[in-house]
């Protein structure tokens, strides 16, 4: 994999990092409107309010501009994760499966224009599984429930099954993100994946009614 541009210098006061903040905001606005093709250095400069040479100053081009702020993102997704799985207590495996799936949708709706972005058009700035923060911390989360919680479910093979969850989970999140269910409401949509998860877990499922209701 081809190394990612890097910022040109690290900001070292505050004033500066402050700079690089609104630089940072201003990136991730133009890119959420305008997509990656039509978004430029002059008018990330222009929504920031600052001087292409300020821009240029600490990062070399347009991007650097775009790891950096794809990076953030990444660091606001974690954190969110963290915060909310951090308050979901040991419940049930179906309730500890829901908070996780919360958490993910959660995290992914932190700044869904923008995430809607850099899955589209940037995809392979994504670090692969074991190097990605919020992955990797996903992944260790469900295979450790699925060890505690071994006698409640069918898949015996623990690993699989804690890639099947998931990649399970994973996929439908960036759906309901992406491409959301038409009608149907965010608590509807975790519901629907945990049922999901559940059924591959235990070999039952409750699918939401409100989710029924709206397809039949």
């Amino acid at each position: 994999m081809k190394a990612l541009p890097k910022p040109r210098k690290e900001p070292r006061q505050a004033r500066s990092q402050q700079m690089v903040d609104l630089i940072l905001e201003a990136t991730a606005r133009v890119l959420a409107k305008n997509g990656y093709a039509r978004t430029n250095t002059n008018l990330i400069a222009e929504r920031a309010g600052v001087s292409v040479g300020s821009v240029y100053q600490y990062f070399p081009n347009k991007d650097s501009l775009i790891v950096a702020v794809h990076e953030r993102h990444a660091r606001q997704m974690v954190r969110v994760i963290d915060t909310i799985l951090s308050g979901s207590g040991n419940g049930t495996l179906r309730e500890q499966i829901a908070a996780m799936v919360r958490a993910w949708l959660a995290a992914h709706l932190v700044d869904p224009e923008l995430h809607r972005v850099l899955e589209r058009d940037l995809p392979f700035l994504d670090p692969p599984h074991d190097g990605n923060p919020s992955d990797q911390s996903i992944f260790d989360r469900v295979r450790r429930l699925l060890e505690e919680r071994c006698d409640q479910i069918t898949l015996t093979d623990r690993g699989l099954a804690t890639w099947v969850v998931v990649n399970m989970v994973k996929s439908l999140v960036h759906a309901a993100v992406i491409e959301p269910p038409r009608l149907a409401a965010l608590a509807d949509i975790e519901c629907a994946i945990t049922d999901a998860v559940m059924g591959v877990l235990v070999g039952t499922t409750t699918i939401a009614r409100s989710v029924v209701e709206e397809t039949t």
